[in-house]
C-alpha cells in the first residue's frame, strides 16, 4: 500500500502558499520529508492527516480516497505531532487507556492488554504509572509513538520527532521508528539531515510550498560528486567570497568559517574538494541550483 499526492495546494486566507502543486508517491517503509522551518512541511503532514483541506489537489492511500473519505483514513493513521498535549498529572498507562477507549477499544482487558505491549514497546513499562509531566523529551516522544501505534495503522505520520533529543534518546527513537517502519508507511517530517540520512530510503525536499527532490538520498549525494568545493576563510573575507561564488553552506570550526562552493570545475582559489553529503544537497536544492 502507497500514500499518492498529486497537485496539493494550499494558500492561507494572509496569503501565504504553503503548499505549491506538491505531488509524492510515498512507499512503505520509512520516508523523509526534509526542509527548513516554515517550509510547508507541517501543512502538508495536517493535509495527510485530514486535520486540514487543500484548496486543489487528490490524496489516495491504496484504494482509499482520503479527501472524500477521511473518517476511512483515520482509521488507519497514527500521528505525533510536532507538539502534542496530554494530561500532565496522569500517568503514561491511564492515558493510553483513555486514548484506545476514544479509538473504540471498548473491552477493558483488550485495552489493558494493549496498553502493557504497546508501553513495553517504547520501553516505558518502567515508567508506567508516573505522571507524564515528569517525563524526559524523550520519553514523552517515545509515548508520543505508542499512542500514535494504537490501532495498528497502516499510515504513520511523525512530525519533528527528535528536536531537542539528546543523542542517547535519539538513537533510541531512530530504533524504534526503523522497527515500524519496517511493515507500513512512516513519514518523518523534519528540518534535520541527520534524522533522514540514518533512516529513509527515500525522501524528499520541500521549500517554499514546492518538492525540490524526491527520491534516494545516496542517490541525491551522489549527483553531486565532483561538484563540492571547500575552504576555510577569514571571516573578513566571508562575504567576499559569498559574492564571488555559489556558496551553500558555511559554519564555524576552530573560530573560521569554512564554506562549501557549488561548482561544476574547480574553483581555484584554494578550494579543496569535498565529499558531498545530505547536508549538501538539501542547501543546493533548496537554492535552486539542482
Amino acid at each position: 500500500m502507497e500514500l499518492k499526492i498529486e497537485g496539493l495546494s494550499k494558500t492561507y486566507p494572509n496569503g501565504v502558499k504553503a503548499l505549491d502543486n506538491v505531488s509524492l508517491t510515498i512507499p512503505r517503509g520509512m520516508y523523509g520529508l526534509l526542509g527548513p522551518n516554515g517550509a510547508g512541511k507541517s501543512t502538508l503532514m495536517r493535509t495527510i492527516a485530514t486535520l486540514q483541506e487543500p484548496d486543489s489537489g487528490t490524496l489516495t492511500f491504496g484504494q482509499l480516497d482520503v479527501l472524500k473519505q477521511p473518517d476511512e483514513l483515520r482509521k488507519l493513521l497514527g500521528y505525533l505531532p510536532q507538539d502534542f498535549g496530554v494530561y500532565p498529572r496522569i500517568s503514561a498507562s491511564g492515558m493510553l487507556d483513555h486514548i484506545a477507549l476514544l479509538k473504540g477499544i471498548v473491552s477493558r482487558g483488550e485495552r489493558k492488554e494493549l496498553v502493557d505491549a504497546l508501553l513495553k514497546r517504547v520501553n516505558l513499562w518502567d515508567h508506567r504509572n508516573k505522571a507524564l509531566s515528569s517525563y524526559s523529551g524523550g520519553m514523552r516522544q517515545r509515548f508520543g509513538i505508542g499512542q500514535a501505534l494504537i490501532g495498528n495503522p497502516q499510515l504513520v505520520i511523525v512530525d519533528e520527532p527528535t528536536a531537542g533529543l539528546d543523542p542517547g534518546e535519539r538513537n533510541r527513537f531512530y530504533n524504534l521508528l526503523a522497527e515500524i517502519g519496517e511493515n507500513v508507511v512512516v513519514i518523518l517530517s523534519t528540518h534535520i539531515v541527520e534524522d533522514v540520512m540514518e533512516l529513509c530510503t527515500q525522501m524528499a525536499i520541500i521549500h517554499e510550498g514546492r518538492v525540490r527532490f524526491a527520491g534516494a538520498p545516496d542517490d541525491a549525494v551522489r549527483a553531486l560528486d565532483g561538484r563540492i568545493w571547500k575552504k576555510a576563510v577569514p571571516k573578513a573575507e566571508l562575504k567576499h567570497h559569498e559574492a564571488r561564488y555559489r556558496v551553500i553552506s558555511n559554519k564555524l570550526i576552530a573560530g573560521r568559517p569554512l564554506i562549501h562552493v557549488y561548482s561544476d570545475g574547480s574553483p581555484g582559489d584554494g578550494f579543496d574538494p569535498a565529499a558531498a553529503g545530505l547536508e549538501d544537497v538539501f542547501f543546493t536544492r533548496i537554492a535552486g541550483l539542482e
